[in-house]
């Protein structure tokens, strides 16, 4: 799916940064989460795109990295509403879950859906505070 998925977005005049893998051997999803969140988070890429089997785990580790904000989508609306709703930078997608077809169409919806912010903006405002009170160790405990 990786393959073909950068096929397309370079067929369709994107950039693409491939940070692996490049084999079809097992790997730590992790790893290359990590990579393209840091890509994005550093502002050497605008959005990333990573592949794994369920989307899943990828989407976890990248939500790790400060400022990224990785949505996994299943079909058009998530793409949208992660896009629209939660101004998502990175997309995971599962390639054990979805075929090539409907993965190249999330993107494209993912790619052209634009940021809405309005009340949308106040709710990831909130996403953001949380992730900076965490990485300053400003713990809120509960209960």
């Amino acid at each position: 799916m990786k393959e073909h998925l950068a096929f397309r977005l370079r067929e369709a005049g994107h950039e693409v940064v491939d940070v692996g893998t490049d084999s079809n051997d097992a790997v730590d999803y992790p790893d290359f989460a990590r990579a393209v969140a840091d890509l994005v988070a550093a502002g050497t890429v605008t959005a990333g795109i990573v592949v794994d089997g369920a989307g899943i785990g990828s989407a976890m580790a990248a939500n790790k990295v400060p400022g990224v904000r990785a949505a996994l989508c299943y079909d058009l609306s998530t793409a949208r509403n992660s896009r629209e709703h939660n101004h998502a930078n990175v997309l995971t997608l599962g390639a054990g879950m979805i075929g090539n077809a409907l993965a190249w169409q999330i993107v494209q919806e993912w790619l052209a859906t634009p940021w809405g912010e309005g009340r949308h903006a106040r709710r990831v405002e909130k996403i953001t505070a949380i992730e900076n009170a965490h990485t300053a160790g400003q713990l809120r405990t509960v209960g």
